[in-house]
């Protein structure tokens, strides 16, 4: 069960991101702001520590960046922030519970007391039986209440959604379409996530909301001059001290203004006081070490190699901005992947008590489908073997009731997919070898 108080901020508080200017991420912001006129959800992507969340927290905690972007309109725009890490490894019924107990917490933070009133209501009478379909219906009933009654555009913003992914199911996607169906064009669903929904879940599983969100994409830049300012002043307010321009603007510099390398850099120079070597000093912090693991961990191999060897080509390295005109722009990440030692010679290891993939300190089945993650597992149970195409078919597939309907091309599209996962260099694989006429060899 969601511990229902745990899920209610305190009306009181008054929320951070409400403090921002409002130009703050006023691109991105504009871009979202466009699907959702438009009645389409869409996706935010970024890089760990770039702000999702705080992006998300200005949407629904600062109204004079939602003035800057709809005015006086933005009264017909109600925005509701759920963060999906706390309902991992939940039921779809605590799912709902979530969605239902956020909307309510939202409304009552808006002061919109006569909504909030009804919703609540709607809420307690719903959640008596503890039934999924029936708290569903309730849902349904709220919907219709503030979209189709108040004339008001529901927007989720579902946060860290990369962290409930391996839970998701056909259902999830399901019930967001027969919500959109209701409201039309006043409801959209925006995903904060490290990588597109397609590249991290299977096409089945979203199919029946994939009209609605697919190609949507906003990628979050690795830095935002406006809100790096905000916070820059914060920490000098918080210290009692003005910053030197000359160190700020060397920090800048190193960690190519990315929000969180940025703030813990600055933070631990105000503790100092002697930094002959900035860039030495910064490489050597604990904290700024935790930073650049929490990067590292989130680039496949072979964007891992771009990094490293000052590579182009990686997509996903150019779309958030850690490659712009084919030179990185953390000049610290560079450094800190000269130094860190080849992981060449790990080994793909599955935990089963943990059940996840990892080599080195990356973990691998975090940016794995279900289907990629099974196949990924066979392969590791039984490297060195050559694996017939049936075998792996009926391991992977075991879940369908026959396997008869699986293709060739769907096997070779699966390896395909986990190659860029896993392979240095995808069209050269080293790890997923094709034995022809035979099938595949986990080279471990």
């Amino acid at each position: 069960m969601l511990n229902n108080k745990s899920s209610i901020i305190n009306t009181d508080k008054v929320h951070f991101e409400a403090l921002y200017p409002k130009e703050t991420r006023f691109s991105e912001i504009e871009k979202i702001i466009t699907f959702i006129k438009e009645g389409k959800s869409c996706q935010v992507i970024g890089l760990p520590g770039v702000g999702r969340s705080n992006l998300f927290g200005l949407l629904s905690f600062n109204r004079f960046v939602r003035g800057e972007h709809l005015g006086e309109n933005q009264k017909w725009f109600h925005f509701i922030y759920a963060n999906f890490s706390e309902v991992k490894g939940r039921s779809l019924l605590d799912v709902n519970k979530f969605f239902f107990l956020s909307l309510v917490t939202s409304l009552r933070e808006r002061k919109m007391d006569k909504e909030h009133k009804k919703v609540q209501e709607i809420f307690k009478e719903h959640i008596k039986l503890n039934d999924e379909l029936v708290l569903f219906q309730g849902l349904k009933e709220a919907v219709d209440y503030l979209a189709i009654d108040k004339e008001l555009t529901i927007v989720f913003l579902i946060d860290r959604f990369e962290e409930y992914i391996h839970d998701v199911g056909n259902e999830f996607f399901a019930n967001l379409r027969i919500l959109r169906n209701r409201a039309k064009y006043r409801f959209s669903a925006i995903f904060s996530l490290n990588r597109p929904l397609d590249l991290l879940l299977d096409p089945t599983v979203f199919a029946q909301f994939y009209e609605f969100v697919a190609g949507n994409i906003v990628y979050l830049s690795i830095s935002d001059p406006v809100g790096l300012a905000f916070r820059i002043s914060y920490i000098e307010k918080v210290m009692g001290k003005k910053l030197d321009k000359e160190i700020i603007d060397e920090v800048l510099k190193l960690t190519g203004g990315h929000g969180k390398l940025t703030r813990v850099s600055l933070e631990n120079i105000t503790t100092e006081q002697n930094q002959n070597n900035l860039s030495d000093f910064l490489m050597k912090n604990k904290n700024i070490q935790a930073t650049f693991l929490e990067i590292w961990q989130e680039l496949t191999p072979s964007e891992q190699k771009s990094i490293t060897n000052d590579a182009v080509g990686e997509e996903y390295l150019e779309k958030t901005g850690l490659i712009i005109n084919n030179k990185i722009t953390i000049p610290l990440l560079k450094e800190y992947a000269s130094k860190k030692p080849s992981t060449e010679k790990e080994k793909f290891k599955f935990n089963e008590s943990a059940n996840q993939i990892t080599k080195a300190e990356s973990i691998i089945s975090e940016n794995l489908t279900l289907l990629e993650f099974k196949l990924l597992k066979f392969f590791i149970q039984n490297a060195g073997k050559i694996l017939e195409r049936d075998e792996i078919v009926e391991n992977v597939w075991q879940s369908l009731a026959s396997t008869e309907g699986v293709t060739d091309q769907a096997l070779d599209q699966l390896v395909s997919r986990v190659r860029k996962k896993i392979e240095e260099n995808p069209k050269d694989p080293q790890v997923i070898l094709t034995i022809k006429g035979r099938g595949f060899k986990f080279e471990n």
